[in-house]
């Protein structure tokens, strides 16, 4: 397959789980990946994996919610790979804890990495793209932000913002040649869904698969498979949207 129109796609959160099946996604699309992770071992495994496939992939180990960490690790990946046309924030952590038990530091922990570094993420990488006239922005929220979910107000609140900070750039970017959409993923098969099972936080990943209308669990794939089409040149007319990959889960 050719493609004519490589470009440079950050994946944050990209060692593991959903970022991993994009950064899977878009090096099979052509593009040239960076895959950010707080776990630098995982990233540059992942990365490696990538690479053998003939791929120019980057694993950096960066912490989103550390400015400073951030702008060294887009430092890189532009000295590496080029300018940063595509962006998928999919670094984030999760908690479940009753509203009363939720203290100031869990809460400011949540929102850190889950809000302002997925705001850290996009303000890094807009340079790069508001030079080029070209850019697509996907953030991964959470349909909990949707329909609400017990013993997770500080993590709903955070997708809740990613939300509507997808939206409020979406409608200042435009102009600039620039997508930015949101997809809100639901029950997703992985490491953090079955770490959540392993603690008694969820029902088994199969049990509530069996919940969802379409029958099953949903997969990085799935996900990736939705983030490929956004940041194509097909999805130019798309912005300011949520994209629900869920199912049928939330409607």
């Amino acid at each position: 397959m050719d493609h004519p129109m490589k470009r440079v796609a950050v994946v944050t959160g990209g060692a593991s789980g959903i970022g991993l099946g994009v950064a899977r996604r878009f090096a099979t699309d052509g593009h040239r990946v960076a895959l950010l992770d707080r776990n630098g071992p995982a990233a540059e495994a992942a990365a490696s994996e990538l690479a053998s496939g003939g791929v120019a992939a980057l694993g950096l180990e960066v912490d989103v919610a550390d400015r400073s960490s951030i702008e060294a690790g887009f430092t890189r990946v532009r000295a590496e790979l080029g300018p940063v046309e595509i962006l998928v924030t999919s670094a984030g952590i999760e908690s479940f804890t009753p509203v009363n038990d939720i203290t100031a530091e869990g809460w400011d922990r949540i929102i850190a990495v889950n809000l302002t570094g997925t705001f850290n993420c996009i303000q890094a990488a807009l340079p790069d793209m508001q030079a080029a006239a070209w850019g697509r922005i996907v953030t991964i929220s959470s349909s909990s932000a949707q329909s609400g979910a017990p013993n997770m107000a500080h993590y709903a609140a955070s997708k809740g913002g990613v939300i509507g900070l997808t939206k409020a750039l979406a409608v200042e970017l435009a102009r600039a040649g620039i997508t930015v959409n949101t997809i809100p993923p639901s029950l997703v098969d992985t490491p953090m869904a079955r770490h959540a099972e392993a603690g008694g936080d969820l029902p088994g990943v199969e049990q509530m698969g069996r919940m969802v209308p379409l029958g099953r669990a949903g997969t990085p794939d799935d996900i990736a498979g939705a983030c490929s089409f956004l940041c194509s040149d097909d999805g130019s007319y798309i912005t300011g949207q949520i994209i629900g990959v869920n199912g049928g889960m939330y409607i």
